[in-house]
């Protein structure tokens, strides 16, 4: 927000960022298309911003790739990487890929019908003493007992260099990646596959056309709670259509045992929840209070509200 009130936020379509401005948040509109410099290809969704004190933006973005290793490049593999923008989201520096799934986790012969393998989906939280950002993110493992909601932590300090940095949470510990230098000139880092906050009852990628997943995580900070909330999917089948929309809550971030059993919400409803906060001095879709806008696809037809 300037010294004229205009918001300031970042969307992504059809695999493109683009920059919304506007006086308030039902009135904002696209502002041109953000431009990611290198830009990796493919599709590329800025799907969490989190600006640092001095007023740099990093965005963590989640990337498509066709599944061209699998032979099937009408379905996608996913990974995800961070940008720094120090212009409010109009340019954007790739700082790289910093998490992706190894290659033996694919699933090539999956009947999902978009994604064989990766992690995606990504809600980027600073706690608050600043020293550690949280990643929260799906995680599309071929293994049954890897998929779902998955944690990930960096240090802040490593903001600018995040490659090889982010450790991942793993059977009760924080596993670091590691580097394998044939995969290419100057190394490439494997990354071990988290351990999801809530198990899928029925799988991605058995050949069943029905599933049972948690994935989508969008987490923020609730001050009339004073508790995170984090608003999930609940996919029903091999197409991601929702069973439902689902809230969990937790007082703290370094803990990922702490996140609470999802709770329904909402039957059914389109993907990505989402809350925006109201207020207007620190109301964003990182911090809330007691009401808020609530979104589903980029869009906001209600208000939420938590009670305690």
């Amino acid at each position: 927000m300037d010294g004229a009130w205009r918001l300031f936020a970042l969307t992504s379509w059809g695999g493109i960022p683009t920059l919304l401005t506007g006086p308030a948040l039902h009135q904002m509109r696209e502002s041109g298309r953000a431009t990611l410099v290198p830009d990796p290809g493919d599709g590329v969704w800025i799907q969490s911003v989190v600006p640092d004190e001095g007023g740099t933006w990093y965005g963590y973005y989640h990337h498509e790739r066709p599944a061209v290793s699998c032979g099937r490049p009408d379905r996608f593999v996913l990974r995800l990487g961070a940008a720094r923008s120090r212009n409010r989201g109009r340019t954007w520096e790739d700082l790289g890929i910093i998490l992706e799934g190894a290659p033996e986790s694919l699933a090539c012969a999956s009947s999902n019908l978009y994604v064989l393998g990766g992690v995606g989906d990504v809600s980027a939280v600073l706690a608050p003493e600043r020293r550690d950002l949280y990643l929260f993110f799906s995680q599309y493992s071929k293994a049954p007992a890897e998929q779902g909601v998955v944690v990930a932590r960096l240090a802040w300090a490593d903001r600018d260099a995040p490659a090889g940095r982010v450790t991942v949470w793993a059977n009760g510990a924080w596993l670091p990646p590691r580097q394998v230098s044939s995969l290419g000139e100057g190394g490439a880092w494997v990354h071990p596959s988290g351990t999801p906050l809530s198990s899928a009852s029925r799988p991605f990628h058995d050949q069943a056309a029905d599933a049972d997943v948690f994935w989508g995580p969008s987490v923020h900070w609730n001050r009339h709670l004073e508790q995170y909330v984090m608003l999930l999917n609940r996919a029903r089948d091999e197409e991601f259509n929702n069973e439902g929309i689902y809230v969990s809550f937790a007082r703290t971030l370094s803990n990922p045992r702490a996140w609470t059993p999802p709770r329904k919400i909402l039957d059914r409803g389109e993907w990505y929840p989402q809350v925006a906060g109201l207020d207007p001095m620190t109301g964003t879709d990182k911090d809330a209070n007691r009401r808020a806008r609530f979104f589903l696809q980029g869009h906001s037809k209600h208000y939420i509200e938590f009670q305690r």
